[in-house]
């Protein structure tokens, strides 16, 4: 069958440890790849690009690494918003001084492991609750250290009274002027691909192998000869570089300049509620939960004023706003109440049961 693991026999090594094991999963991916390489870009309009796509894109990237970190390894962070702001102000200052788009967003990317590493160091001592308040420090902590640091490395005429708001040149790739909507989507399109490819491959080999076995039972994985504390700092910095990838192609193609008000802890709280909602543990899971926190505002908040239009009653963008946040808390609750692992894992349980059907068993 199709969808069916039966009948489809793995005669290589190569072959048994294939992403999509069933045909039906390859044409899937198929499909996907149509709809984001064609369809979108020639469907979606400016607005949807700047308010909805690229958002989702870049998002999905830094709640793919604070997966690693959470929901594999078993550590817990709220200040990946700090470690974005960390790489987009390192991507923006490399660019600036002459460094190429890519090498610059890289570099983005390394400082904010650095930064996550240094901050992770307390994991090797403390876990949980205690954790997250060490990590909450860093959320505090590198805005100000940023906004007193910029000012000296930032030319003036690119940062704006105070020194923290910087503003990107132009930007280009090799000869290529980046500028449209689209030509953002394509990049960021390529950056969630090259590290998603990365993650998934990743979490297969002997590293995914002992975060898994930390986050169990990191006394377990001790005695079994694991160097927990080399492999919690691993899962931060590998953490924290997804989240300056992020932050630079955030402050490149979304945001359009480098503010640590955008990077608060309203943004770190928001990347957790995307991993939780989607799954920890899954890959798959943070595409469905930053799809989840970013499109059902944007689906209530139309069902709301339509209703209200359909009724004849004029209901103010206040009101909207409230009964939109109180609908959409109630639904993470249903959600996560329905299935504690997220939406990843109500996903799988769809796929098991078409698996034998019409069978029971």
């Amino acid at each position: 069958m199709i969808n069916r693991e039966c009948g489809v026999y793995k005669t290589t090594y190569q072959g048994d440890m294939a992403f999509f094991r069933v045909p039906l999963a390859r044409v899937a991916v198929s499909v996907v790849l149509i709809l984001v390489l064609v369809v979108i870009p020639l469907w979606a309009s400016d607005y949807w690009f700047g308010a909805i796509i690229l958002p989702f894109v870049i998002f999905t990237i830094a709640a793919i690494g604070l997966n690693l970190l959470t929901g594999y390894c078993g550590q817990i962070s709220l200040g990946h918003g700090a470690f974005m702001a960390v790489g987009g102000y390192a991507a923006t200052i490399a660019y600036i001084d002459g460094i190429p788009f890519l090498l610059s967003i890289f570099l983005g990317g390394l400082s904010a492991a650095l930064i996550g590493l240094m901050f992770g160091i307390p994991s090797a001592r403390i876990k949980g609750l205690y954790l997250a308040m060490a990590t909450l420090a860093a959320q505090f902590a590198l805005p100000w250290v940023i906004s007193r640091v910029v000012p000296f490395l930032v030319p003036t005429g690119l940062a704006v009274a105070g020194g923290d708001t910087v503003y990107p040149p132009a930007l280009y790739i090799f000869d290529w002027r980046v500028n449209s909507f689209i030509e953002r989507y394509y990049v960021s399109l390529i950056f969630l691909a090259v590290l998603t490819i990365f993650a998934m491959n990743l979490m297969r080999s002997r590293v995914g192998r002992a975060w898994i076995a930390v986050r169990d039972h990191d006394v377990a994985a001790s005695i079994l000869g694991f160097n927990i504390t080399f492999y919690k700092l691993l899962a931060f910095a590998i953490s924290s570089f997804y989240a300056g990838i992020a932050g630079g192609l955030l402050v490149f193609f979304y945001f359009g300049v480098a503010h640590v008000n955008e990077f608060s802890l309203a943004l770190s709280i928001q990347l957790l509620a995307m991993v939780i909602i989607g799954g920890m543990g899954s890959i798959l899971g943070n595409y469905f939960g930053v799809a989840f926190i970013l499109f059902m505002p944007i689906f209530l908040n139309r069902t709301l004023t339509s209703l209200g239009e359909s009724a004849g009653i004029f209901v103010s963008s206040g009101i909207t706003s409230g009964v939109e946040a109180i609908i959409f808390g109630f639904l993470v609750i249903v959600f996560l109440v329905a299935e504690p692992l997220g939406l990843a894992k109500l996903w799988q349980n769809i796929k098991d049961y078409f698996r034998l059907w019409p069978f029971s068993y």
